[in-house]
């Protein structure tokens, strides 16, 4: 038994998906019903889209879920491949549902296209931003965020992203931000110091998970509200409180939520350790969550990735061995 783990944004690249279109007329036939729910051409925007058309929240959004979706479809159908739980870094969230049968994919194609664009509209373009600090411990974060409000006047600021010790991402006021960069002196802040804390601003078109996307989480709740939510298959562990869930109405209110409260990648995935699900999946684009969970606890982790037929070939193996 397999854990999958869906990815966010950040992890799209032209082309993504092309391989598995080639490969296999299953995923040629997700294609088509993507496109049909968003009358866009998914194929067009995955294979020929340029890195700019692809950063568009609105169609990376759409276009991350599809990957997904196609991937582990692929891994289930063809191969046999049979999942124990799941979790997807925000957006990846959605996948993570559309594997559990919770949602279903054409929908959830309309609500993440919905969600880029509420989360887009919420902040006009320059006002919010994010940025990554290394090497802080969270409690540090959030003193750092209280400090930068207080000392600047500028607000808000908080975490966003706990994505693996010793890196989480902060979101909220451009002017905060920037306040910050002029003014980070760490002995200043911290009763002790770090030995090394760095910041590198995020080039994201919005400052996502916090509590300027309010509005995108009252747009949100009424897209989801209107969707049905069924049980799910298998449990998720949500970003909101990473904790297992199975009960649709549950899943539906955290994933409402999910659109302004921080995304708590490092204590779902120990909630998947406490659970004993050691043996993961990145499926759809990109292998950023391998290395966050790496991070996290390369010992107990496998995590595989789904990005070339190579990678499907290594999975098709392990899972012979494991039926022997």
């Amino acid at each position: 038994m397999f854990t999958l783990v869906f990815p966010g944004q950040g992890s799209q690249t032209p082309g993504m998906g092309r391989f598995l279109f080639d490969n296999f007329k299953l995923a040629q036939q997700i294609f088509e019903e993507g496109s049909e729910a968003l009358k866009q051409d998914m194929k067009k925007l995955c294979f020929e889209g340029s890195e700019a058309d692809l950063a568009l929240t609105e169609n990376t959004q759409p276009a991350l879920l599809l990957v997904s979706t196609l991937t582990q479809r692929v891994l289930r159908q063809e191969f046999g491949l049979k999942v124990s739980a799941a979790a997807g870094h925000s957006i990846g969230e959605y996948a993570a549902l559309v594997a559990a049968d919770v949602i279903p994919f054409a929908e959830s194609m309309q609500a993440v296209r919905a969600r880029g664009q509420a989360m887009q509209s919420a902040v006009p373009v320059g006002q919010g931003g994010m940025v990554a600090i290394l090497g802080l411990e969270p409690d540090q974060i959030a003193t750092l965020c209280t400090y930068v409000v207080k000392n600047s006047g500028f607000g808000p600021l908080s975490p966003a992203n706990f994505n693996c010790p010793g890196q989480v991402v902060i979101s909220g006021s451009m002017k905060a931000i920037n306040w910050l960069k002029d003014n980070f002196k760490p002995e200043q802040i911290f009763s002790e110091a770090p030995r090394r804390a760095k910041m590198i601003p995020l080039s994201v078109s919005a400052p996502f998970h916090c509590e300027m996307m309010k509005p995108a989480e009252d747009t949100m709740r009424m897209v989801l509200t209107a969707m049905e939510f069924k049980t799910a298959a298998f449990p998720v562990i949500q970003n909101f409180h990473a904790k297992a869930e199975t009960e649709g109405a549950i899943l539906r209110e955290n994933l409402i939520r999910q659109v302004s409260a921080p995304v708590l990648w490092t204590q779902s995935m120990l909630t998947m350790k406490e659970l004993g699900h050691g043996q993961m999946i990145e499926c759809g684009a990109g292998k950023v969550l391998q290395g966050l969970i790496k991070k996290i606890d390369g010992e107990f982790f496998k995590v595989a990735t789904s990005t070339s037929m190579e990678d499907i070939k290594t999975i098709e193996e392990s899972l012979k061995a494991l039926s022997h």
